[in-house]
């Protein structure tokens, strides 16, 4: 039998809900005044007359109806049927502290926004306080208990872990007289974590009591390794090793599974050996050393075993930064503060591509704006030479594909970045058609977060990547790198289709303020996974190389 606090908690919810939906609110006020005074009822509803359940204080005849119903079927109806057409992710909302029905109804209807991963993003972009009643604090506060609620899930972002991991290591090192060796996941760089590993030699009882003094909680012990769990939900492993086998068990645990296996397959390698370094294991077998971050597929070792591995791609070689954000549209910085940031960085060039007119909710560029920010570059590129700021504008990709400015206006930017941020929901044909399109386009330069995904919260749309890979190739259009942790799009598993073709990637944080450009760092991370060097990433270019890049963008609008 379906007791008070049920009848309760479905009233309080569908009061909240038609106050989302923008129903009758003397209706929701009601049903919200119904649950509170089922509350106070010290009696359960189900042991009672029916006549009196309409007696009760703040029961209403409606109310008192959907009582009866709850008692005789265990459901409420009208409730399930506003649940039906209520995305899950605003029904996720709701459990968010800091967040009540009007703000949420804001954030669906006038954002967009229905996941909580895409509502995180925006207080990382700074765009709630675009709107009525969302002030800076209030931003901070729904960021803070969206990271909080999402940490409970158990999966982290390879950033939103790596301080803890490098905390955690230094705690470990020193207060234990043990070795401890980085491996798994983290030390792969992955875009997403399921748990952090070393591999040690330490006494697996010292271990586990110094990790309950430190408030972890055992979860798994076997004679190979000990997993814990903290307050956060973060899982940590620690493989246990010897003298003998701690290379072998760092070199085997530093591998995917498809790796592995052909490796065990092409060499016959024996797990068993001692190897005074984990190098040894590849030179043992007339291999060129594998970095961890490329032990993925068994493509790799075919490659170093002919000694064709390429230098990857370092954090120091990013050379400007691409696609960035100022107070002209949502950032958090304005255009002088952003260059000074790039400058202090030792960059040599700012792309500055805000939003475009159709991104109103993220105060996009008017046409009559547009000739005022370039005014604004123009006067800073005198002022702060050598350096210097290029033109750019993050370009909405419309739902027919087409740019979101007349041509008149897209050439007057020194390259064109050209991104999907709306109509997400497509099938793949419209999403395919719609990137094609802007690919096309002659004025695009840069195809943006190409997929639309966000890391743990939206899968992105589906698109036929080799198709769109080939298309860029065809049209000149660089592929972004999106290097914001979240999105993290292109992924790297495409990545070296795109080599292939002889496209160029672009690492690019995306930033929205001046820290957003320390994001290239988790960009080099995966890029790193995919093969990627220097000279096939165009935030690589030097500032000489970058204009001549622009002067060929600008021949191709003719």
């Amino acid at each position: 039998m379906i007791s008070n606090d049920e009848i309760s908690n479905n009233f309080s919810l569908l009061a909240k809900l038609m106050d989302i939906h923008g129903e009758n609110p003397f209706k929701a006020k009601s049903y919200a005044a119904a649950a509170f005074s089922v509350d106070k009822v010290a009696t359960p509803l189900s042991e009672m007359p029916k006549s009196s359940i309409f007696s009760i204080k703040g029961i209403g005849e409606s109310a008192g109806n959907r009582i009866i119903e709850m008692l005789q079927t265990g459901k409420l109806q009208i409730l399930e049927d506003i649940i039906q057409n209520t995305p899950a992710g605003i029904l996720e909302m709701l459990k968010i502290k800091g967040i009540g029905p009007k703000k949420i109804a804001t954030i669906w209807k006038e954002l967009e926004i229905e996941t909580l991963g895409e509502l995180l993003y925006a207080c990382n972009e700074n765009r709630l306080t675009l709107y009525k009643g969302f002030g800076e604090k209030t931003q901070q506060n729904i960021k803070e208990s969206i990271e909080f609620y999402m940490g409970t899930m158990g999966r982290y972002l390879y950033q939103q872990v790596e301080t803890f991991s490098k905390e955690l290591e230094n705690i470990l090192t020193t207060s234990l007289p043990f070795t401890f060796q980085l491996t798994g996941e983290m030390r792969r760089q992955m875009e997403i974590i399921d748990s952090i590993d070393w591999v040690t030699n330490a006494n697996s009882e010292r271990l586990k009591a110094f990790m309950d003094s430190i408030s972890f909680q055992l979860k798994e012990e076997n004679e190979s390794k000990l997993s814990f769990k903290n307050e956060h939900n973060i899982t940590v492993q620690f493989w246990l090793a010897n003298q003998n086998n701690f290379h072998s068990i760092l070199f085997q645990t530093s591998c995917s599974e498809e790796f592995l296996n052909e490796w065990i397959k092409i060499t016959a390698w024996n797990p068993l050996a001692e190897y005074s370094m984990e190098a040894a294991i590849f030179s043992a077998y007339n291999c060129c050393f594998i970095p961890p971050s490329q032990r993925e597929t068994a493509t790799i070792i075919h490659q170093a075993k002919q000694d064709e591995l390429p230098q990857l791609i370092q954090a120091g070689d990013i050379a400007g930064i691409i696609h960035s954000h100022s107070t002209w549209s949502d950032g958090g910085n304005s255009l002088a503060e952003m260059a000074q940031a790039a400058i202090e960085k030792g960059l040599q060039y700012l792309v500055i591509s805000d939003h475009s007119k159709s991104a109103f909710y993220a105060n996009g560029l008017q046409i009559d704006r547009v000739a005022a920010q370039h005014q604004e570059i123009e006067k800073l590129n005198q002022q702060l030479a050598p350096f210097k700021i290029f033109k750019s504008i993050e370009s909405d990709i419309l739902n027919d594909g087409s740019l979101d400015y007349p041509n008149e206006i897209l050439t007057s930017f020194d390259l064109i970045i050209a991104s999907i941020h709306s109509n997400l929901k497509m099938n793949e044909e419209k999403a395919n058609q719609r990137l094609l399109k802007a690919i096309e386009n002659k004025y695009t330069s840069i195809l943006g977060h190409m997929t639309g995904r966000l890391l743990l919260s939206r899968a992105g749309y589906p698109i036929n990547h080799e198709l769109i890979i080939d298309a860029c190739a065809a049209n000149g259009v660089v592929i972004e790198l999106n290097a914001h942790p979240r999105r993290l799009d292109i992924d790297w598993r495409w990545i070296e289709r795109a080599i292939q073709k002889n496209v160029l990637i672009s690492i690019n944080p995306d930033a929205h303020t001046i820290d957003g450009f320390d994001d290239c760092t988790y960009g080099v991370l995966v890029a790193q996974k995919a093969g990627l060097t220097k000279k096939q990433n165009l935030s690589s270019f030097s500032l000489i190389q970058f204009e001549q890049f622009i002067r060929e963008q600008h021949s191709k609008r003719n």
